[in-house]
Protein backbone atom coordinates (compact mmCIF):
# COMPACT_ATOMS: atom_id res chain seq x y z
CA UNK A 1 0.00 0.00 0.00
CA UNK A 2 1.05 3.57 -0.63
CA UNK A 3 0.91 5.76 2.48
CA UNK A 4 2.59 8.74 0.86
CA UNK A 5 1.81 11.93 2.83
CA UNK A 6 -0.19 9.97 5.41
CA UNK A 7 0.43 10.68 9.10
CA UNK A 8 0.49 7.57 11.30
CA UNK A 9 0.73 7.70 15.10
CA UNK A 10 1.79 4.52 16.93
CA UNK A 11 1.75 4.16 20.70
CA UNK A 12 4.05 1.75 22.50
CA UNK A 13 6.44 2.15 19.58
CA UNK A 14 9.74 1.60 21.37
CA UNK A 15 9.86 -2.16 20.69
CA UNK A 16 7.91 -5.22 19.59
CA UNK A 17 4.81 -4.74 17.47
CA UNK A 18 4.92 -0.95 17.77
CA UNK A 19 8.49 -0.61 16.50
CA UNK A 20 7.86 -3.14 13.71
CA UNK A 21 4.74 -1.22 12.66
CA UNK A 22 6.64 2.08 12.66
CA UNK A 23 9.25 0.61 10.30
CA UNK A 24 6.68 -0.88 7.94
CA UNK A 25 4.43 2.16 7.76
CA UNK A 26 7.46 4.37 7.08
CA UNK A 27 8.66 1.96 4.39
CA UNK A 28 5.21 2.27 2.78
CA UNK A 29 5.63 6.05 2.58
CA UNK A 30 3.99 7.32 5.77
CA UNK A 31 5.31 9.90 8.17
CA UNK A 32 5.29 8.09 11.50
CA UNK A 33 5.08 9.53 15.00
CA UNK A 34 6.33 7.20 17.72
CA UNK A 35 4.91 7.45 21.24
CA UNK A 36 6.18 5.57 24.29
CA UNK A 37 7.15 6.14 27.89
CA UNK A 38 10.78 5.28 27.16
CA UNK A 39 11.96 8.31 25.22
CA UNK A 40 15.50 6.94 24.82
CA UNK A 41 14.17 3.78 23.17
CA UNK A 42 11.76 5.52 20.79
CA UNK A 43 14.39 8.08 19.85
CA UNK A 44 16.60 5.17 18.82
CA UNK A 45 13.84 3.62 16.69
CA UNK A 46 13.06 6.99 15.09
CA UNK A 47 16.75 7.56 14.32
CA UNK A 48 16.94 4.12 12.71
CA UNK A 49 13.91 4.87 10.50
CA UNK A 50 15.24 8.27 9.49
CA UNK A 51 13.55 11.48 8.42
CA UNK A 52 10.15 9.85 8.03
CA UNK A 53 9.87 9.40 11.81
CA UNK A 54 9.61 11.60 14.88
CA UNK A 55 9.54 10.47 18.51
CA UNK A 56 7.53 11.85 21.39
CA UNK A 57 7.79 10.63 25.00
CA UNK A 58 4.29 10.00 26.32
CA UNK A 59 2.54 7.97 29.00
CA UNK A 60 -0.77 6.94 27.44
CA UNK A 61 -2.38 6.48 30.85
CA UNK A 62 -2.26 10.29 31.21
CA UNK A 63 -4.84 11.89 28.95
CA UNK A 64 -3.21 15.32 29.14
CA UNK A 65 0.11 13.88 27.92
CA UNK A 66 -1.60 12.13 25.02
CA UNK A 67 -3.45 15.27 23.98
CA UNK A 68 -0.27 17.33 24.18
CA UNK A 69 1.56 14.76 22.06
CA UNK A 70 -1.13 14.72 19.38
CA UNK A 71 -1.23 18.53 19.34
CA UNK A 72 2.55 18.65 18.87
CA UNK A 73 2.55 15.98 16.17
CA UNK A 74 -0.29 17.66 14.27
CA UNK A 75 1.51 21.00 14.41
CA UNK A 76 4.70 19.46 12.99
CA UNK A 77 3.31 16.97 10.48
CA UNK A 78 -0.38 17.69 9.96
CA UNK A 79 -3.58 15.98 11.10
CA UNK A 80 -3.42 12.29 11.98
CA UNK A 81 -4.70 9.85 9.35
CA UNK A 82 -4.06 6.58 11.22
CA UNK A 83 -3.80 5.91 14.95
CA UNK A 84 -2.44 2.57 16.15
CA UNK A 85 -3.25 2.06 19.83
CA UNK A 86 -0.57 -0.49 20.60
CA UNK A 87 0.75 0.44 24.05
CA UNK A 88 0.01 -2.28 26.58
CA UNK A 89 1.34 -4.14 29.59
CA UNK A 90 0.82 -7.72 30.79
CA UNK A 91 1.78 -7.22 34.42
CA UNK A 92 0.67 -7.84 37.10
CA UNK A 93 0.64 -11.55 36.39
CA UNK A 94 -0.75 -13.10 39.56
CA UNK A 95 -3.82 -14.64 41.09
CA UNK A 96 -6.36 -12.08 42.22
CA UNK A 97 -5.74 -12.50 45.94
CA UNK A 98 -2.04 -11.73 45.44
CA UNK A 99 -2.46 -8.88 42.93
CA UNK A 100 -1.06 -5.51 43.88
CA UNK A 101 -4.00 -3.04 43.60
CA UNK A 102 -1.81 -0.21 42.33
CA UNK A 103 -0.25 -2.39 39.60
CA UNK A 104 -3.67 -3.78 38.66
CA UNK A 105 -5.13 -0.29 38.32
CA UNK A 106 -2.12 0.93 36.34
CA UNK A 107 -2.50 -1.94 33.86
CA UNK A 108 -6.10 -0.92 33.21
CA UNK A 109 -5.01 2.73 32.93
CA UNK A 110 -2.58 1.81 30.14
CA UNK A 111 -4.44 -0.96 28.32
CA UNK A 112 -7.94 0.54 28.44
CA UNK A 113 -7.77 4.21 29.39
CA UNK A 114 -4.79 4.64 27.07
CA UNK A 115 -6.89 3.50 24.10
CA UNK A 116 -9.62 5.96 25.03
CA UNK A 117 -7.11 8.81 25.43
CA UNK A 118 -5.67 8.16 21.97
CA UNK A 119 -9.10 8.01 20.37
CA UNK A 120 -10.29 11.13 22.18
CA UNK A 121 -7.21 13.09 21.10
CA UNK A 122 -7.32 12.30 17.36
CA UNK A 123 -11.06 12.02 16.76
CA UNK A 124 -12.03 15.71 16.41
CA UNK A 125 -9.53 16.36 13.61
CA UNK A 126 -10.37 13.07 11.88
CA UNK A 127 -14.06 13.99 11.88
CA UNK A 128 -13.28 17.50 10.62
CA UNK A 129 -11.23 16.01 7.78
CA UNK A 130 -13.89 13.51 6.76
CA UNK A 131 -12.43 10.34 8.22
CA UNK A 132 -9.49 8.30 9.46
CA UNK A 133 -8.46 4.87 10.69
CA UNK A 134 -8.09 3.79 14.32
CA UNK A 135 -6.56 0.38 15.00
CA UNK A 136 -6.53 -1.08 18.51
CA UNK A 137 -4.09 -3.90 19.23
CA UNK A 138 -6.23 -6.42 21.04
CA UNK A 139 -5.75 -9.99 22.27
CA UNK A 140 -7.48 -13.33 22.54
CA UNK A 141 -7.55 -12.42 26.23
CA UNK A 142 -10.31 -9.95 25.39
CA UNK A 143 -12.66 -12.91 24.96
CA UNK A 144 -11.16 -15.71 27.07
CA UNK A 145 -10.35 -15.66 30.78
CA UNK A 146 -6.74 -16.69 31.45
CA UNK A 147 -5.35 -17.66 34.83
CA UNK A 148 -3.22 -14.91 36.38
CA UNK A 149 -4.14 -12.31 33.77
CA UNK A 150 -7.18 -10.66 35.35
CA UNK A 151 -5.98 -7.09 34.71
CA UNK A 152 -4.93 -7.87 31.15
CA UNK A 153 -8.10 -9.79 30.28
CA UNK A 154 -10.41 -7.21 31.80
CA UNK A 155 -8.65 -4.25 30.19
CA UNK A 156 -8.42 -5.89 26.74
CA UNK A 157 -12.11 -6.82 26.93
CA UNK A 158 -12.90 -3.18 27.66
CA UNK A 159 -10.76 -2.02 24.75
CA UNK A 160 -12.61 -4.43 22.43
CA UNK A 161 -15.87 -2.82 23.51
CA UNK A 162 -14.39 0.60 22.71
CA UNK A 163 -13.67 -0.66 19.20
CA UNK A 164 -17.30 -1.73 18.80
CA UNK A 165 -18.65 1.52 20.25
CA UNK A 166 -16.43 3.56 17.94
CA UNK A 167 -17.78 1.71 14.94
CA UNK A 168 -21.40 2.18 16.03
CA UNK A 169 -20.93 5.89 16.60
CA UNK A 170 -18.60 6.98 13.81
CA UNK A 171 -18.51 4.58 10.86
CA UNK A 172 -21.11 6.73 9.12
CA UNK A 173 -18.80 9.73 9.50
CA UNK A 174 -15.81 8.15 7.82
CA UNK A 175 -14.03 6.61 10.81
CA UNK A 176 -12.73 3.08 10.33
CA UNK A 177 -12.09 1.32 13.64
CA UNK A 178 -11.12 -2.28 14.26
CA UNK A 179 -8.90 -4.38 16.50
CA UNK A 180 -6.04 -6.78 15.84
CA UNK A 181 -5.75 -9.93 17.92
CA UNK A 182 -2.31 -11.15 16.86
CA UNK A 183 -1.99 -14.24 19.01
CA UNK A 184 1.29 -14.83 20.81
CA UNK A 185 4.07 -12.66 19.41
CA UNK A 186 7.82 -13.00 19.97
CA UNK A 187 8.25 -9.84 22.05
CA UNK A 188 9.50 -8.82 25.49
CA UNK A 189 5.96 -9.33 26.81
CA UNK A 190 6.23 -13.04 26.03
CA UNK A 191 9.47 -13.23 28.01
CA UNK A 192 7.64 -11.82 31.04
CA UNK A 193 4.82 -14.30 30.51
CA UNK A 194 7.25 -17.22 30.30
CA UNK A 195 9.07 -16.08 33.44
CA UNK A 196 5.79 -16.04 35.38
CA UNK A 197 5.24 -19.79 34.95
CA UNK A 198 1.48 -19.21 35.32
CA UNK A 199 -1.04 -20.71 32.84
CA UNK A 200 -0.43 -22.66 29.62
CA UNK A 201 0.72 -19.62 27.64
CA UNK A 202 3.87 -19.43 29.78
CA UNK A 203 4.70 -23.01 28.76
CA UNK A 204 4.73 -22.34 25.01
CA UNK A 205 7.97 -22.86 23.16
CA UNK A 206 9.44 -19.67 21.71
CA UNK A 207 9.13 -21.12 18.20
CA UNK A 208 5.34 -21.05 18.52
CA UNK A 209 5.21 -17.24 18.66
CA UNK A 210 4.78 -15.25 15.46
CA UNK A 211 7.26 -12.48 14.58
CA UNK A 212 6.29 -8.84 15.30
CA UNK A 213 6.58 -8.11 11.57
CA UNK A 214 3.52 -10.28 10.93
CA UNK A 215 1.42 -8.13 13.25
CA UNK A 216 2.83 -5.00 11.62
CA UNK A 217 1.94 -6.31 8.17
CA UNK A 218 -1.58 -7.02 9.41
CA UNK A 219 -1.93 -3.42 10.63
CA UNK A 220 -0.89 -2.15 7.20
CA UNK A 221 -3.50 -4.41 5.55
CA UNK A 222 -6.18 -3.24 7.98
CA UNK A 223 -5.85 0.28 6.58
CA UNK A 224 -7.07 -0.97 3.20
CA UNK A 225 -10.58 -1.48 1.88
CA UNK A 226 -9.89 -5.23 1.90
CA UNK A 227 -10.39 -5.20 5.68
CA UNK A 228 -13.66 -3.24 5.66
CA UNK A 229 -15.79 -6.31 6.35
CA UNK A 230 -14.15 -6.46 9.79
CA UNK A 231 -14.94 -2.90 10.87
CA UNK A 232 -15.92 -2.77 14.54
CA UNK A 233 -14.43 -6.22 15.19
CA UNK A 234 -11.17 -7.83 16.26
CA UNK A 235 -9.27 -9.54 13.46
CA UNK A 236 -7.49 -12.69 14.63
CA UNK A 237 -4.17 -13.73 13.13
CA UNK A 238 -4.85 -17.22 14.42
CA UNK A 239 -7.29 -17.72 11.54
CA UNK A 240 -5.78 -19.14 8.37
CA UNK A 241 -8.05 -17.21 6.01
CA UNK A 242 -7.00 -13.93 7.63
CA UNK A 243 -3.32 -14.80 7.24
CA UNK A 244 -3.92 -15.71 3.61
CA UNK A 245 -5.75 -12.45 2.96
CA UNK A 246 -2.84 -10.49 4.40
CA UNK A 247 -0.25 -12.56 2.55
CA UNK A 248 1.30 -14.21 5.59
CA UNK A 249 2.56 -17.78 5.59
CA UNK A 250 4.26 -20.16 7.97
Amino acid sequence: MNFQNKIVVITGASRGIGAAAARQFAAAGARVALLARGSVEINAVAKEIGDRAIAHGCDVSDGAQVQAAINSISAKLGPVDVLVNNAGVIQPISHLDAADPAEWTQAVAINLNGVFHGIHAVLPAMLANGGGTILNVSSGAANSAIEGWSAYCASKAGAAMLTGCMDKEYRGRGIRCMGLSPGTVATEMQRKIKASGINPVSKLDWSEHIPPDWAAQALIWMCSDAADEYLGQDISLREDHIRQSIGLSE
